[in-house]
């Protein structure tokens, strides 16, 4: 009898466990506007502006990333959905292929373009900021830094 409180105790500890690894999925939903003066661009071309949308509802998630680019006359927008809770792999185009998951509460996405994987990591950090780290073949990691709108 005296392992009943125990397993009470350690079904209570995975309950709450289990909430907040739930709640952390929704805490990225929203949108977020880049801080540039934050972030790492490891000698790429730096971002003036940028916004990322994020939004997991059942288990199909939405990314909605916009940036203009240093000395660009354009925006560049992209815009994912997967089914992360079927683990599908969406196809925009004849070679571009995205993946989303979560890893823990880390969002991954995986995208494949021309034989060229690039992934980029979506961490909601300690002070509410979510921070981006995005490795593409042959450059160097960038870390980029986004605030709630």
């Amino acid at each position: 009898m005296k392992t009943y409180p125990i397993a009470l105790a350690a079904l209570t500890t995975l309950l709450f466990a289990f909430s907040a690894f739930a709640r952390d999925h929704s805490a990225l939903n929203g949108t977020w506007t880049l801080v540039p003066a934050k972030s790492d661009f490891a000698g790429q071309p730096v971002v003036q502006t940028g916004t990322v949308t994020i939004a997991d509802r059942q288990g199909i998630i939405i990314v909605s990333r916009s940036f203009v680019y240093a000395g660009a006359t354009e925006t560049y927008f992209y815009r994912d959905i997967t089914d992360a809770e079927n683990n599908a792999t969406i196809h925009t185009g004849k070679d571009l292929k995205s993946k989303t998951r979560w890893d823990h509460d880390v969002l991954k996405m995986t995208t494949t373009q021309s034989g060229a994987t690039t992934l980029e990591s979506y961490t909601l950090a300690a002070d509410g900021t979510m921070m981006v780290s995005v490795l593409r073949p042959e450059h160097k990691p960038i870390t980029l830094v986004f605030h709630r709108e």
